[in-house]
């Protein structure tokens, strides 16, 4: 019997390490719901163990898992895949603990998104303890790395801001549509965007009936974007990128604009992107005049990607839609495992 075969019999054993989180929780459902895994372990920081029904209330009663305290003996008894949906700065202790082990490891968390261990610390402030695994790490941009992911141990989740543009631009930059230097990034998220901790900015008297721009030009998904764009360039690329709080609780729609090359038009840049993702579930490119929208994308894994080129001005609009806790988080970590276990792409997705 194949590998495959065998999983596909025995079923994989899952952890989810932060599951009282919006992403461990999103992740939870999605993995309850999929046909070839088993949810064995949840796990909270929290001391006491926490009923899954008071976290996801919409799961069956039939159910009856706990979210249990973290135990690095019963992570590495249970399961076979860890999903670490831990706050960034803290996954990578896990993670070099769970590698060490035998594990394989897709971290939610931003450590080990970045291959450079300085640029790491200086964007997070804190000093990297398991940089030996960054160049191990394959950035789990499902439709760019396929096939890298399909061999890895240690699966790097990209995060929510970086994936729509990601998917847009770097087929461009790879055909040369457009100029590197000239990336703009406007992206607007939903709330839950960050997270459940208590931050002023993010309270209901805040947010409600009202937008507005946070940590211009010093978001830490900035040097995340701008390694993914550079190796497709084959050269540095630098953006300028604003993210946006949206008065909504899921979804990011983000407007990109970038300068054309002189060949570019709008036929080759749609039929670019077109061919780019022909064989990809989850990236819809809309038809010419019409655009991606929240709604559109929310509690799915797709990425919708719209375009627009102003050839006599030799500059290019592209849109772009996800659910930031699904295709942005969950969903997208669901992919890269269905890759990397030989499952349909699809499973549990669709």
């Amino acid at each position: 019997m194949s590998l495959k075969e065998e999983i596909h019999t025995q079923m994989l054993n899952c952890a989810v390490l932060g599951a009282t989180g919006y992403t461990g929780a999103e992740l939870t459902k999605l993995l309850l719901a999929h046909p070839y895994v088993r949810v064995s372990l949840l796990t909270t920081r929290q001391e006491k163990p926490i009923p899954l029904c008071e976290v996801l209330p919409s799961v069956s009663k039939d159910i009856t898992l706990e979210i249990t305290p973290y135990s690095f003996d019963a992570v590495k008894k249970k399961a076979e895949v860890v999903f670490l949906c831990l706050p960034h700065t803290e996954a990578m202790t896990a993670a070099e603990q769970l590698l060490a082990a035998g594990k394989v490891v897709i971290d939610l968390s931003a450590d080990f998104r970045l291959r450079d261990k300085k640029i790491y610390e200086k964007w997070y402030g804190v000093t990297h303890v398991a940089s030996q695994y960054l160049s191990k790490a394959v950035y789990g941009l499902c439709e760019v790395y396929r096939e890298k992911i399909k061999k890895a141990d240690l699966i790097a989740n990209p995060g929510c801001y970086p994936t729509g543009p990601s998917l847009a631009l770097i087929p461009l930059l790879k055909k040369k549509w457009i100029k590197s230097d000239s990336i703009i990034i406007n992206a607007a998220s939903g709330v839950s965007g960050a997270g459940k901790k208590l931050v002023t900015a993010t309270h209901f008297c805040e947010v409600g009936e009202n937008y507005s721009a946070y940590k211009v030009n010093k978001h830490q998904h900035t040097p995340e974007i701008e390694q993914t764009l550079s190796t497709a360039a084959g050269k540095p690329v630098k953006i300028t990128f604003v993210p946006h709080l949206l008065p909504v609780n899921r979804g990011i729609l983000a407007t990109i604009y970038a300068e054309t090359t002189a060949k570019a038009t709008e036929t080759l840049i749609r039929k670019t992107l077109e061919d780019a993702y022909k064989q990809a579930p989850f990236v819809r490119i809309k038809p010419a005049g019409q655009y991606p929208c929240l709604k559109d994308v929310q509690h799915t894994n797709f990425c919708d990607i719209g375009i627009s080129v102003q050839e006599e001005m030799g500059r290019v609009v592209i849109i772009t839609a996800i659910d930031n806790l699904v295709k942005g988080a969950a969903g997208q970590a669901v992919q890269n495992m269905n890759l990397r276990f030989g499952f349909p792409e699809e499973a549990g997705l669709l």
